[in-house]
């Protein structure tokens, strides 16, 4: 009888690790993970870092005044719009996963406060 009882109670904080695990990992991982791919479908469309090396290049390789008159400052507008993108992508999965840590705080908390 007593090894049922051990058993139990040994499956039951098992239970729960596993739990945290599934939940605080996975949802990690899965927020990681449609993280990276928003920001590489960014980095295809923006383009930061090519921006940032050809900074200084002239826009569409016109080596005239005008080309260098357009060029930087698109670039710079560019690669702002880009910074802000990344910028707010990060920021949206950081809320996110702030958000699904702390369903389970809640939820516990509102188990233990409404007893």
């Amino acid at each position: 009888m007593i090894a049922a009882l051990a058993y139990i109670g040994e499956r039951f904080f098992y239970r729960i690790w596993r739990f945290l695990v599934h939940w605080y990992a996975g949802g990690f991982f899965a927020i990681g993970g449609q993280t990276t791919n928003m920001l590489e479908y960014l980095d295809r469309t923006l383009a930061l870092r090519i921006t940032l090396r050809y900074f200084f290049q002239p826009l569409y390789r016109d080596y005239s005044f005008i080309g260098y008159l357009i060029g930087i400052p698109s670039r710079t507008v560019r690669a702002l719009a880009g910074v802000v993108a990344y910028g707010a992508v990060f920021a949206v999965a950081v809320a996110a996963y702030a958000g699904w840590a702390a369903i389970p705080l809640y939820l516990l908390r509102k188990v233990i406060f409404n007893l």
